[in-house]
């Protein structure tokens, strides 16, 4: 039988994150997943702001920047009109590529497990898991990181609770303009123009040397929209935001576009002896809330720089043990950011009482306020040098 200290099953952004983290570490670790390399899956495509500030905890920051595309400045518009032009620390990047950066940052010594795992036996002491070809390896702590998949949680008695179906849907896809070697900005947020459109916003950002397009949606996977999407997507672009080409000009649609929903769902009974879930596998957040991301990384930066090194400095890995990653501030504080977010943005774009239609006034003219004055400071800035 195998042994190691820890065993991570799934190899996505959260368990390979915790490999590479806790390998680095020179903890014995033993990561589990059925791809050696990851293969293309759409997901978070955009890296900026808080979420640069955790990734930088975790060791892992250089190596996320190699691979990505930094924009450097974005433009904020809503009803073709330009809301602000503003510095930007957004980094581009597919999610399989961040993936398989940061699982090139595990080291050499600690062997990737490219497999399946078929079972798991948990204890206060020794935890096993069983490999699809009958191996068997053995650890002092398990973390499960294999995402949406449920089948190894329910052989626990772990379950998890959906709160809101088809919470939010994401929309990939490629844009190129018509007659003209590239768009007129380096990256642009653009706003619903209505919350009939039941859009949050669309979002245009370089991926190497590709302008790439995250469209969020508030629909149902059957809604007639998406079909249309699906099959002259330059045509259900202007239906939901007539006023963009304003900005961008003709453009046209290179490409797969590739349609996610994501259901927000949240986890009991994990409160167990011998393992610890991260990330997707703990529970779910709404993309369009920009706060996916955070949450892996402030998952695997506390268990992996804080609890794991000191779990394992003492015999046992019993519930309480366990309790305490659940129960860190820092991590409730972030589960409850994204889930609040997640609720407060599909308001604030679809809702259409009174008070979100006046928040929604105000949303934007804030906006535009900070936007002129940021210009006339840099025009005031450029005057004087």
């Amino acid at each position: 039988m195998r042994q190691a200290d820890v065993i991570i099953i799934g190899g996505g952004l959260a368990g390979s994150t915790a490999a590479a983290m806790l390998g680095r570490a020179g903890i014995a670790v033993a990561p589990i997943d059925p791809h050696k390399i990851y293969p293309p899956d759409f997901r978070c495509e955009k890296l900026g702001g808080k979420q640069i500030e955790t990734i930088r905890k975790t060791g892992l920051y250089d190596a996320v920047r190699r691979a990505s595309t930094l924009d450097g400045h974005v433009w904020t518009a809503r009803l073709g009109r330009l809301l602000d032009n503003k510095p930007s620390d957004q980094h581009g990047i597919l999610y399989d590529d961040l993936v398989n950066a940061i699982r090139r940052e595990i080291p050499s010594n600690v062997k990737f497990i490219e497999t399946k795992v078929t079972a798991v036996a948990t204890s206060s002491d020794l935890q096993t898991v069983t490999l699809a070809d009958g191996e068997t390896i053995s650890a002092r702590l398990i973390v499960l990181a294999n995402g949406l998949n449920i089948g190894l949680r329910h052989t626990l008695g772990i379950e998890r609770t959906v709160v809101s179906a088809c919470h939010s849907i994401t929309v990939g896809f490629n844009v190129e303009p018509v007659g003209r070697a590239r768009l007129p900005f380096p990256a642009l947020t653009y706003f619903a123009e209505n919350s009939a459109s039941r859009m949050a916003y669309l979002t245009l950002f370089p991926v190497q040397e590709t302008m790439r397009a995250n469209l969020m949606v508030y629909r149902d996977m059957n809604d007639p929209w998406l079909q249309r999407m699906r099959h002259t997507p330059e045509a259900a672009l202007r239906e939901i935001m007539p006023n963009l080409h304003k900005l961008t000009g003709d453009i046209e649609i290179e490409g797969m576009i590739k349609i996610r929903p994501a259901d927000l769902y949240v986890t009991s009974g994990h409160r167990q002896a011998g393992i610890v879930l991260v990330g997707d596998a703990f529970c779910t957040s709404c993309p369009a809330a920009g706060t996916s991301t955070s949450k892996v990384f402030t998952d695997v930066e506390r268990l992996c720089n804080v609890y794991i090194p000191n779990w394992l400095t003492s015999p046992g890995m019993d519930v309480d043990k366990i309790s305490k990653f659940y129960d860190d501030p820092e991590k409730c504080e972030s589960d409850e950011f994204s889930a609040r977010e997640a609720y407060a943005l599909r308001a604030m774009s679809i809702d259409n009482g009174l008070s979100w239609h006046a928040r929604r006034l105000a949303r934007f003219g804030a906006r535009l306020a900070i936007g002129k004055m940021r210009a006339l400071t840099e025009t005031m800035a450029a005057k004087s040098a």
